[in-house]
């Protein structure tokens, strides 16, 4: 037997026994509630057919809404059903009593599931189920936009007290609200949608700006490193970076590690000509406890601490003779043993070495070991001195200017002119040096505007120019040739480096520090420049 309840109904709502009533205007306001603080879409749901379930007792019941392809219906979400019985409960449109509420729009009133052939228990939810009294099942159309969009239903221990009209009224009721929950639902994901295209959109355009691991730069130069990195990140390839000092080698060497499969274990990385052979033995591999004076306790090395993850030598080329020996067996073997400890220690670690010297001179003059070099040059990556890739300097420059007006509270921005006389510069410091040139105009800065007059003397000029004359001819302003001699400039590298120094010792009041900060070097670095171009350093500033 089976019963069609039309969709328009002569009963009211005055009609109805006041004691369910109350309880189904109590339902109405905790699902009310529900939709109206909902976060998650599919706990909500559930929740609202918990309410069914808690508050009118009625048993089994579920959503069941149209799947993505938008030809099958499929439970959304359940109450009193487990994840097996409603992986089953799939429909055809027009299938058993739920697909023929769906066709129909029409609520639909099984008074006993037993005797009715439509009723096709899919779910086998009701096979479980054990009680003399009559099971009754009910189904009302989710109606959206005058179409259909799903079908809630629910089964009911029906006793005489109950009256099929009521519950079908009351859960009409409840099927528009899911109708409403489901139409702000749907809004709400097509703004998601919206706002991740756009982000795919600006992430696309940013793209040749910002390139990829963090690393700016659009030039094709770069374009070419970031490319490198990319294919021998997931290999365990040893990787040697060339490149001047201040170009950037320990931002490719954290790019290569963060996109490694190691990107979760430690990056450990050790400047080689920062410390004095005696110490950088003990920082690369560790001491026991008695090794040498002052070694109280054991202490780890880097190569232990980076276990599994990254090691990045930088100045590989500064690394002692001594010292590369035992780097080369570590390479070779993974293993090692404490200075002064007898116990060897296996490792796991992906190596990646940067160096600003040539390494085939230092093998050729015998500073460092051929077969080292060779080991290490598994992967070469050179990255190109600034003054290559002039094109990067105005994304680089706007990154270091967000970068220091955000850490120093300011709102300062690069005139055209500023620009224009970063670009004409050839930034012997590179990235570093143009990096540090930005926070000391941002900091020094007396206006929002750098102006030209804010940018040090010695980029104002080429240092260092021999005057040469050329003969070329020329139109002045009253009309006749006239034969003028133009200066034309050669210069030698060796005089560039040498004046570009000297200059950066005298603007910094000849503090080797700071003049080293500006220049991209290190302070041993400056101070064999120093030696090396025999510049004398003012007695009362020595």
């Amino acid at each position: 037997m089976q019963t069609t309840v039309p969709k328009k109904q002569d009963d009211t709502i005055h009609n109805s026994n006041p004691d369910t009533l109350a309880i189904e205007i109590q339902a109405l306001y905790e699902i009310s509630l529900l939709i109206g603080s909902a976060v998650f879409f599919d706990k909500t749901l559930l929740e609202i057919l918990r309410v069914l379930h808690d508050t009118l007792h009625m048993e089994r019941a579920t959503l069941v809404l149209l799947d993505h392809t938008g030809e099958r219906l499929i439970i959304k979400a359940s109450y009193g059903l487990t994840k097996e019985e409603e992986q089953r409960g799939v429909y055809g449109l027009g299938e058993g009593i739920t697909g023929q509420v769906f066709r129909t729009c029409a609520p639909f009133v099984v008074p006993d599931i037993k005797a009715e052939p439509l009723f096709l228990n899919r779910t086998k939810a009701r096979d479980r189920i054990i009680t003399k009294e009559r099971l009754s099942f009910i189904g009302v159309p989710i109606i959206l936009a005058g179409k259909p969009v799903g079908v809630l239903t629910v089964d009911r221990l029906f006793g005489p007290e109950i009256s099929f009209e009521e519950d079908v009224r009351f859960l009409t009721v409840v099927a528009t609200l899911v109708a409403q929950f489901l139409n702000l639902h749907q809004a709400i994901h097509k703004k998601e949608e919206s706002l991740l295209e756009e982000n795919r959109s600006l992430r696309a355009e940013l793209h040749g700006r910002y390139a990829r691991h963090n690393i700016v730069g659009s030039s094709k130069a770069m374009h070419e490193v970031l490319l490198a990195v990319e294919k021998v990140a997931p290999t365990r390839a040893t990787v040697l970076i060339l490149g001047e000092s201040g170009t950037g080698k320990e931002l490719i060497a954290r790019a290569i590690h963060q996109a490694s499969p190691r990107h979760e274990r430690p990056f450990i990385k050790v400047n080689c000509a920062a410390l004095p052979e005696t110490l950088l033995e003990s920082e690369l591999f560790g001491h026991e406890k008695g090794a040498f004076t002052g070694a109280t306790a054991r202490k780890k090395g880097r190569f232990e601490l980076a276990d599994g993850g990254t090691l990045f030598l930088d100045e590989i080329g500064e690394l002692p003779l001594s010292l590369q020996a035992k780097l080369l067996r570590v390479l070779q073997e993974q293993q090692f043993e404490l200075l002064g400890g007898t116990q060897t220690i296996t490792v796991d670690i992906r190596l990646i070495a940067a160096t600003n010297r040539d390494l085939n001179m230092a093998v050729d003059n015998g500073s460092f070991r051929a077969d080292l070099y060779y080991r290490l040059n598994v992967i070469p990556i050179v990255i190109p001195p600034l003054r290559n890739r002039k094109e990067d300097i105005p994304l680089l420059a706007e990154h270091f200017l967000r970068e220091s007006n955000r850490q120093n509270n300011r709102n300062v921005r690069l005139s055209k002119e500023v620009l224009d006389l970063l670009m004409s510069y050839d930034w012997p410091g590179n990235v570093r040096e143009l990096q540090n040139l930005i926070e000391r105009l941002v900091i020094m800065a007396d206006e929002n505007y750098i102006q030209p007059s804010d940018i040090p003397s010695f980029m104002l000029r080429t240092p260092g120019l021999i005057p040469n004359t050329e003969a070329v001819e020329t139109q002045t302003n009253d009309g006749p040739r006239q034969i003028q001699q133009i200066q034309k400039t050669t210069l030698s590298l060796c005089e560039i480096e040498r004046r570009e120094l000297e200059e950066a010792l005298r603007q910094n009041n000849w503090i080797q520090a700071k003049a080293a900060r500006v220049l991209g070097l290190t302070q041993r670095q400056i101070g064999y420049k120093i030696k090396k171009h025999g510049i004398t350093i003012p007695k009362h500033k020595a």
